[in-house]
């Protein structure tokens, strides 16, 4: 079920039978040479819709824009502050809570993201009035996306490449992809940016020159098909789990 499809009273049994939802969430920003600026949100929005049908759990309005400032050098991005975002994340869940939420899983495809949902997810569970939690593909199919690809990124690379070749084909640039990759670097650890442990870079573009990472060559939409299949089953379960759990068993212990 999608929210914005459906007309207000025909909400009512939802919110009165289910107290789950999903929110999908990505970013604007750039993705190398050969993706679409919209990569994240594309992912993330996909697999939202896909688990609501699967499950007939409530899938929000896509949130496009996260936290990407450390794009910023390259043209196009789009990026909210740290704490603007979480005011707002926070905001619009408690007013899911409203109508009856109380169990929210953010469908999250932007790293940047993360910790910022962490923290709204913490914040909202100390106040006792949603469990809030954040899920990332990659992170529950970490095996399979291993297997797939010697260099699998993580920004730009064959995994995410490989999706939008599945789910939105005609956004990628495929004659682009050798540039992408040679242009680009395989991994963190080449761009020599860790000094003695330290991550002394805070900008991508002072990583990459073309803002990504990994073998893109070596991505398929028949890659894809497989990625997206097993990282929605993972969701799936998620969504049965969190939805059997009792609200009150989901809440910060007062003290051991």
């Amino acid at each position: 079920m999608y929210l914005g499809d459906e007309a207000w009273p025909d909400l009512e049994s939802y919110f009165e039978s289910e107290s789950l939802a999903l929110v999908p969430l990505g970013s604007t920003e750039q993705h190398g040479p050969h993706l679409p600026e919209a990569t994240d949100h594309l992912i993330g929005e996909a697999f939202a819709r896909a688990v609501a049908d699967r499950t007939g759990y409530l899938c929000t309005p896509t949130i496009n824009v996260g936290v990407s400032g450390h794009h910023r050098q390259f043209h196009g991005t789009m990026w909210v502050e740290p704490p603007a975002f979480r005011q707002y994340m926070e905001s619009l869940t408690r007013n899911l809570t409203s109508h009856g939420i109380d169990r929210v899983i953010y469908v999250n495809a932007h790293g940047g993201n993360v910790p910022h949902l962490r923290e709204v997810g913490a914040r909202l569970r100390q106040d006792e009035v949603a469990y809030a939690i954040e899920w990332m593909w990659n992170d529950s199919i970490p095996e399979l996306v291993d297997d797939l690809f010697e260099q699998n990124g993580p920004h730009g690379g064959p995994k995410e490449t490989a999706l939008i070749q599945y789910l939105e084909p005609e956004l990628v640039h495929d004659d682009r992809l050798e540039e992408a990759r040679d242009t680009g670097i395989p991994d963190v650890e080449a761009a020599e940016t860790i000094k003695h442990g330290s991550r002394t870079f805070y900008d991508a573009a002072d990583n990459t020159n073309n803002g990504v990472l990994g073998d893109q060559t070596d991505a398929t939409a028949a890659k894809g098909e497989q990625l997206f299949e097993a990282a929605s089953d993972q969701l799936v379960r998620l969504c049965e789990w969190l939805a059997a759990q009792e609200f009150e068993d989901l809440l910060p212990r007062e003290h051991v």
